[in-house]
């Protein structure tokens, strides 16, 4: 047989025998590939001689009666040449670990010089100012920690057990977990409750709950945002401008406060939702300090068939700590942001009715007239997502569940009790310097303090504030005659209080605000009106460079959570 114009660079290689002939009842011969030389022939031919034979391992075999030799590298050889191949990969496989971790693992410092210097002045801005923005607080390490962990890699679209992702089986884990929490922290039965925490922001939940119930065009109903109430409920500029999603795709109609007591005019409510006939009636606000009477607003929603829905982000944690009236006894769902007085991660979540409906309640939206069981829980889910929302924060929700784990424990409701001790000392400091305050006080975390006794608008007194270290807001408020003035400020203790702050430290406080609205109107009358180039020379005010001494004076005294400064 003549082999030596085979084109194959691949050889034949057989079980090693004789060289005797084969008999016939000989087993057959096992056929396998064989490795083909490094570097073959250029003539293409089998090459069965070469210089390095010593080196070479020779087996004879016969094929159809021709006797034949096959050289063959020893195992040494073999051996030799995978080991070096091996380790070339390892050195490569070594060098990309290195690029990955170079980019991978740089400390932010190093990553990025330029925001974390600007992180830092944050930082220090926070321990050396005046926390006193309502809706602010300081959250522990713990939850500082998830929000910056490994979980912000997963993608997880749907819920629990039902995603449109695989790999989630430990997230699901961490949000089925935080739903047993977010149920236990305000006492709620899981047969009779249901709870959302996906959304984004409280604004995010609101509307998740609208595009669930509502078509478009329908009609809600919440507190005038002047009043105190949030945008995210419907509102329009004096001029007719939609301000909100909420105006923009429903019709949206205000109830609101009596202008001479700030208190919610329940009567004109009850009217005015009977004439409208909302869809939806929302009880809750970003700027109200009273008490809410949910038994009134639930005897109204019934009046005129409408859902119930309550948003308590700024009192959340005042109801979880059961120090306020509880809206759960009354509404049909509860909507909350989860980082103010609850001092978890900013987010929103969403608490919904499940099970059978009690009986003598008004027709409820979308349950039909025949239904008694309520329907809400995947309207709501679905909206969140896919209607609204992509991927959940994983983060976020591992982080939610940290904070929702501490409101559940006796120190929390002490803190909460301590919160609402420290805004009636401020209060009564305030008042005691002849402060004006809208309602009178306070039943919450937080105080509205009206300027214009002053002669000072909200937005010129929170500049000053500001320049001195001081953060708190401007609201508008109604007028005697009903005009919207911005003539006002919200002041609140949640975070100032989460530093270690008492009673007797708000009525220090109370003297630095005192002191920021004598500055105030000193720099009004040198300046007039509120100008751009006015605000560039406040900080270097000889008034407001003494005040701002002792405020951070005063402030880094307290510890500030999650860090050791």
């Amino acid at each position: 047989m003549d082999l030596s114009h085979s084109q194959s660079n691949l050889s034949l290689g057989f079980s090693s025998s004789h060289a005797s002939p084969p008999r016939r009842s000989d087993p057959p011969v096992q056929l396998q590939l064989l490795e083909p030389p490094p570097h073959p022939p250029e003539n293409g031919s089998l090459d069965v001689e070469s210089d390095d034979d010593d080196d070479r391992e020779v087996e004879e075999f016969r094929i159809l009666g021709h006797s034949m030799c096959l050289k063959r590298r020893r195992d040494c050889d073999s051996s030799s040449s995978s080991s070096t191949k091996r380790v070339s990969v390892d050195s490569d496989l070594d060098a990309r670990k290195v690029a990955v971790r170079s980019w991978g693992c740089q400390p932010l410092a190093v990553a990025d010089p330029d925001i974390h210097e600007i992180m830092e002045k944050e930082k220090k801005r926070q321990f050396r100012g005046i926390e006193l923005i309502a809706s602010e607080n300081f959250v522990c390490r713990a939850v500082m920690e998830a929000l910056g962990s490994h979980l912000t890699n997963k993608y997880s679209e749907g819920m629990p057990g039902a995603r449109y992702y695989g790999g989630n089986q430990y997230i699901d884990e961490i949000e089925t977990l935080c739903c047993e929490r977010a149920l236990n922290a305000f006492g709620l039965d899981p047969k009779c409750w249901g709870v959302n925490v996906q959304p984004y922001s409280c604004t995010s939940a609101n509307f998740a709950v609208y595009t669930g119930l509502l078509l478009p065009g329908d009609r809600i109903m919440g507190l005038d945002t002047p009043s105190g109430g949030n945008t995210s409920h419907g509102y329009y500029t004096p001029n007719g401008k939609k301000v909100s999603g909420a105006s923009i795709f429903f019709e949206s109609l205000p109830y609101k406060v009596n202008p001479q007591t700030g208190y919610i005019d329940y009567d004109k409510l009850e009217e005015r939702a009977l004439d409208f006939r909302p869809k939806i009636l929302i009880c809750g606000g970003s700027s109200y300090p009273r008490e809410w009477d949910y038994a009134r607003f639930r005897h109204i929603a019934d009046k005129c068939g409408a859902v119930l829905l309550c948003d308590m982000a700024q009192i959340s944690g005042i109801i979880a700590a059961k120090e306020c009236v509880n809206p759960f006894d009354y509404c049909d769902i509860v909507t909350s942001t989860t980082h103010k007085s609850l001092r978890g991660p900013r987010g929103g979540i969403i608490f919904y009715r499940k099970g059978t409906k009690p009986r003598k309640r008004g027709i409820l939206l979308s349950q039909g007239h025949e239904s008694d069981q309520y329907d809400f829980e995947e309207k709501i889910n679905f909206a969140v997502f896919p209607s609204l929302q992509g991927g959940p924060h994983n983060n976020h929700i591992a982080a939610l569940a940290i904070a929702l784990k501490q409101v559940a424990t006796p120190e929390y409701k002490a803190y909460m009790q301590q919160v609402k001790k420290n805004a009636q000392a401020l209060t009564c400091a305030l008042q005691r310097r002849k402060c004006r305050l809208v309602t009178g006080g306070t039943d919450n975390h937080l105080i509205l303090w009206d300027l214009r006794p002053l002669g000072l608008t909200g937005k010129f007194y929170e500049k000053v504030c500001e320049a001195c270290h001081i953060t708190l807001n401007k609201i508008a408020i109604f007028g005697d005659n009903g005009t919207i003035i911005p003539g006002g400020v919200r002041v609140g203790t949640p975070a100032m209080t989460s530093r270690g702050c008492l009673e007797a430290d708000f009525e220090t406080m109370a003297d630095f605000l005192i002191r920021a609205a004598q500055i105030a109107s000193m720099l009004q009358r040198e300046h007039g009106k509120l100008q751009k180039t006015t605000l560039k020379g406040f900080e270097n005010n000889r008034d407001v460079v003494e005040l701002r001494a002792r405020v951070e004076a005063f402030a880094t005294q307290f510890a500030m959570p999650g860090f050791d400064i």
